[in-house]
């Protein structure tokens, strides 16, 4: 069934996005990037890699073979990306491919099981799907599936369109018994209702578009991929189905690109490297999408943390605290038990009283708001908040640290007048760019969402904020796209996307201007005539969720995070445990200087190096008898190289600058 019957499917961003980069903001500075053609590396020393720097001039000493070499994956990523796979976007001829194999799945799979009923079957970013209601389905089912789609692709069967009345496509639906058909069709509002066929033998209710044959699409440029069950319609209460995916594309080429983007996005999957690097867990005996901050992950966060708080105290923001629970009654003044409730959890009873789990953070905030009267000379007042919330999420959508049951929010709020919007909104913006810098995300996809048909507040303020936000942007300079009619009910908003390494992009900012909350909560400053008035509330977040963050993070830099924010930033290596004494002490200073280093041994030294290019570590540094004797160490670089031998002071400088800079050592 087409997208275009069923706003199931619609996307809540506009076709075409404009790209937003932005130049390092200090040209001498070298920032880590996993991708070589995001930034540019220091050239790679061409020296031989040895095991010690003790040893560097023992020729008898075993050379050792380093294990996923960043450099040689960064060049293997640029080889890839010299074709340009095309999008639905800017090819409508692959958009009708993808399409069309829905279709043609679906008809493959009707053939090899007639009991099977169809449901939809929409194009998508990378491909196609399809639900069945059917028997659950096998990998070997799949390529029975794909080799039936091959039969039909190379019959060159047309696609025909075709105009029919309700009461005839009521009529044709039920003598197939196609009861998912007659649901959907009760959902489609136009008329007539289109109807797509191939060749005389299968046929669906449709609204295109499609290509005009089947042989138009290339046999070999299409792969089933998985199946998955999902309810129909979403809803837990309706049947389980089988849901279908596949990819298409216009080549051969193109179709082996997409599968190397697949699997390089395999490779830095967060929840496998999570597990390698020890970061963080989702223990089942707590149950599902309860995050475990790990020692290592838990140390990256702190200094996200960190960061983030210092950088909103030098924009003058005051830091709150709030509970993770509150009265029931709070949240039906907010309107989250009338328009929310299907995401938050059961209510508890405490002494004759209902207390709810925070699925929000936003009423904390105006409580603190309302504890003291304002003067129209307090504003604008900005509030933040890491803020742990809790969403009921059904156990199927769970996906590691990017669908989760807890997290915590960099939730703020900003109250303000109507003539400070512009200047506020902007603040957000340049702020937002701070802070998505320092971690190395500078390509942005920017959306302003208006007024949707049903809203709260006058047209004015609709108006007189749009173009606040508006102005704001084009202040910034910013690309953006306009979502006419994407806004919330109670106000409009900008969204932003980051881009990571592979390309893709991860809906992270959100700064959205509310005129609901502040009539429920009726909260209001006292103006230069001593009338009560009602502020405007902006909400805003930077980074979305810490774990959802983190978990961009370790896709985009493949867990190889730059010097400054990794968990071990140096790890002391011995030749032997004879020179496990100085290894201590130079841990300690390393330590004593904030660094963040650790001491392994027990094992052949080429061991110790190849544990420590597994775990990541940016640095190395080797002590045989020579640097005990002259108070030094030998330094291995992960994207460095070799880098000579040390003093400890010397090292020690190095490490601080680098850390200071943002740059690899």
């Amino acid at each position: 069934m087409s997208t275009l019957h069923s706003v199931l499917f619609s996307s809540p961003f506009l076709s075409n996005p404009t790209s937003l980069h932005l130049p390092n903001p200090n040209p001498s500075l070298s920032l880590h990037f996993p991708l070589k053609r995001l930034v540019s590396f220091p050239k790679r020393r061409e020296l031989k890699r040895i095991h010690g720097a003790a040893v560097a001039t023992d020729s008898a000493q075993p050379t050792v073979e380093l294990q996923n070499d960043p450099v040689q994956e960064i060049q293997k990523l640029e080889e890839a990306d010299n074709l340009v796979r095309p999008t639905n976007e800017s090819s409508e001829e692959l958009l009708r491919i993808r399409h069309t194999c829905a279709h043609v799945m679906a008809m493959a799979v009707q053939k090899l099981y007639p009991e099977a009923k169809v449901t939809i079957g929409p194009w998508i970013e990378n491909g196609f799907y399809y639900d069945f209601d059917m028997e659950p389905l096998t990998d070997k089912d799949l390529k029975r599936i794909k080799k039936e789609m091959d039969r039909i692709i190379k019959r060159n069967l047309p696609l025909v369109r075709e105009e029919v009345s309700r009461d005839e496509a009521q009529r044709r639906i039920m003598a197939i018994n196609e009861p998912y058909k007659m649901e959907i069709l009760d959902s489609i509002k136009e008329d007539p209702i289109t109807i797509y066929h191939i060749g005389n033998e299968w046929w669906d209710l449709c609204a295109g578009p499609h290509v005009e044959s089947t042989g138009t699409i290339n046999k070999k440029a299409v792969e089933l991929e998985s199946v998955a069950g999902a309810y129909w319609r979403g809803d837990e209460k309706k049947p389980m189905l089988q849901r279908i995916y596949g990819t298409a594309w216009e080549n051969e080429e193109q179709l082996k690109a997409y599968l190397h983007f697949k699997e390089e996005a395999k490779r830095r999957d967060h929840r496998r490297i999570g597990q390698d690097l020890d970061l963080f867990s989702i223990q089942e005996e707590a149950g599902g999408g309860l995050v475990f901050w790990h020692p290592k992950g838990a140390i990256v966060r702190h200094i996200i943390e960190d960061s983030w708080r210092k950088t909103h105290i030098e924009h003058d923001y005051d830091l709150l605290y709030t509970p993770h629970v509150a009265r029931a009654d709070l949240w039906k003044i907010s309107g989250h038990l009338d328009f929310y409730k299907e995401n938050m959890y059961d209510q508890m009873e405490i002494e004759d009283e209902l207390y709810q789990l925070r699925p929000m953070n936003c009423p904390y905030h105006i409580l603190v708001y309302k504890r003291k009267r304002h003067s129209y000379r307090d504003f604008p007042i900005r509030v933040a908040e890491l803020g742990t919330v809790y969403r009921y999420e059904l156990s199927g959508s769970l996906h590691g640290l990017f669908r989760v049951r807890g997290f915590t929010q960099d939730d703020a709020h900003i109250f303000c007048l109507e003539d400070q919007i512009k200047d506020e909104i902007r603040g957000v913006l340049d702020l937002t760019e701070e802070i998505l810098l320092q971690f190395g995300f500078s390509k942005y996809q920017v959306n302003l969402s208006t007024r949707p048909e049903k809203a709260v507040g006058g047209d004015d303020i609709w108006e007189k904020a749009t173009a606040a936000l508006k102005d704001a942007l084009d202040d910034k300079g910013w690309n953006y796209q306009i979502d006419d009619g994407g806004g919330a009910f109670y106000g409009p908003k900008i969204d932003l996307k980051i881009e990571d390494a592979l390309g893709r992009q991860w809906q992270c900012s959100t700064i959205q201007v509310d005129f609901n909350l502040p009539n429920r909560f009726d909260i209001t400053y006292v103006d230069s005539n001593s009338e009560k008035k009602r502020p405007i509330m902006i909400h805003r977040a930077v980074l979305g969720s810490l774990e959802r963050f983190f978990g961009v993070l370790i896709e985009h830099y493949a867990g190889d995070f730059p010097l400054w924010l990794s968990p071990i930033q140096a790890r002391v290596l011995p030749v032997t445990d004879t020179q496990l004494g100085y290894c201590s002490e130079v841990t300690s200073k390393l330590k004593a200087n904030c660094i963040r280093a650790e001491v392994c041994h027990g094992e052949r030294l080429p061991k110790l190096i190849r544990n420590a290019e597994k775990q990541k570590v940016p640095l190395m540094a080797v002590v045989g008898p020579k640097e005990v004797e002259t108070e030094s160490v030998t330094v291995r670089s992960r994207f460095g190289g070799e880098l000579g031998t040390m003093k400890i002071d010397e090292f020690i400088s190095s490490i601080k600058q680098a850390i200071k800079n943002r740059t690899s050592l």
